[in-house]
């Protein structure tokens, strides 16, 4: 039985870091962080869609600067 939880647990984080482009870009309120999500979802499994969906997660968008 503990195993099962341990298991789960693996899969809890291994979700939730293929999500963390998804994840950062609605934290930082991106104003693109549907697309960022979809891009996230349907190619983060190639590595290269995680890497640019983060990346694109990380940039400051033209017309959103801090104030």
């Amino acid at each position: 039985m503990g195993e099962m939880w341990q298991d789960m647990g693996w899969m809890v984080v291994a979700v939730l870091g293929y999500l963390i482009p998804s994840i950062t870009a609605m934290a930082r309120e991106h104003r693109n962080a549907a697309a960022i999500a979809a891009l996230n979802v349907l190619l983060g499994w190639t590595v290269l869609g995680w890497i640019g969906a983060l990346v694109w997660a990380l940039t400051e968008p033209k017309g959103q600067a801090k104030a």
